[in-house]
């Protein structure tokens, strides 16, 4: 245990000797609330969190693929995030962690920090000087947690939609803070959201492994804000996949991928238009039409792009072809 405690000082304190301790808190505190999960069936790891502060998904949620998940907030300490992941790659459980990290902290009175590694094991810790209404609730594979609401329970709150929710796991932890929301909330009110969520497994490749990273930095309703960028996340997620099954060539499935992309976002031209584009590649011209119909009516501009991809060599249609796409929408 003395040789976790002399590693996390290190981490804590960077440039510094090991005996010394973190400055005095500065600073106003992120009051706010989060919830660290697992999903147990993809491996998944997630943060999700809501306050009254700006760009508040700049400074609580951290994660790593295949190591764990870490909210920091209250009087927020950066280092249990960046620390925190660090020491849990080294082979550190969760409780072993944070208590390493508390330990090393010379102000953990106004600290809340939750945290969940690869095997699901969760710390959680409320400070004594965290400001009422303040608590935490851990439950199987999450940890919930908030300070300052304006009335208790919303921990509770948290667990029972969190529990209760089904779908992604980015979907599990939005119903959880709109399960926060619903309840009271920040005293204050609210401002900024962020939803992070990374693979189970690391694959080498980090921009691959952060699945879902989304901020709403200002916003007055920035859950309703946050909800819809997962939506357009979801959207762009199935664009992703039909480009890939192009690539391996399998029409049918890449088809099939802008069409349920489509149908999360019915007015987004841009996916219409790719979709057409792989129509017609695929020589399925007159089902491209319609689609260029729609676009071309929506924005002049796309109009424009069609040769320019055909000179590029991205679009597989001759002069005959092009012609008639360009009478699409007239």
């Amino acid at each position: 245990m003395l040789r976790i405690f002399m590693l996390a000082c290190l981490l804590l304190t960077p440039q510094v000797h090991a005996d010394q301790v973190l400055a005095p808190v500065t600073g106003r505190p992120v009051h706010t609330y989060s919830i660290v999960a697992r999903d147990p069936d993809s491996g998944q790891l997630g943060v999700a969190v809501q306050s009254h502060w700006f760009s508040v998904g700049s400074l609580v949620p951290w994660a790593q693929a295949g190591v764990g998940a870490i909210a920091t907030q209250s009087f927020v300490e950066v280092r249990y995030g960046v620390s925190g992941l660090e020491l849990m790659a080294s082979g550190l459980d969760a409780q072993r962690t944070l208590a390493a990290l508390l330990a090393a902290d010379a102000n953990p009175g106004v600290r809340q920090v939750a945290m969940i590694d690869n095997s699901g094991r969760t710390a959680t810790y409320t400070g004594e000087n965290c400001i009422e209404y303040a608590g935490h609730l851990v439950g199987e594979n999450f940890s919930v947690q908030a300070n300052l609401m304006i009335k208790p329970g919303v921990p509770q709150a948290m667990a029972r939609a969190f529990q209760q929710a089904s779908g992604s796991l980015a979907e599990r932890l939005l119903v959880a803070l709109e399960a926060a929301q619903a309840t009271g909330g920040d005293l204050r009110g609210k401002q900024s959201a962020a939803i992070l969520v990374v693979s189970g497994n690391a694959s080498g490749r980090s921009w691959q492994d952060r699945l879902v990273d989304l901020h709403v930095e200002d916003n007055p309703q920035p859950l309703l804000e946050l909800r819809r960028l997962l939506l357009l996340n979801t959207a762009y997620e199935h664009m992703n996949r039909g480009d890939h099954a192009l690539e391996s060539g399998d029409i049918e499935a890449a088809l099939a991928e802008y069409g349920r992309a489509e149908a999360l976002q019915p007015d987004n031209l841009e996916m219409k238009f790719w979709h057409a584009v792989s129509l017609v590649n695929a020589g399925r011209v007159d089902a491209a039409i319609l689609l260029f119909d729609t676009i071309f009516r929506g924005g002049v501009q796309w109009r424009e792009l069609v040769p320019r991809l055909a000179r590029a060599g991205l679009l597989q249609a001759d002069v005959a072809v092009l012609k008639r796409i360009d009478r699409a929408g007239q």
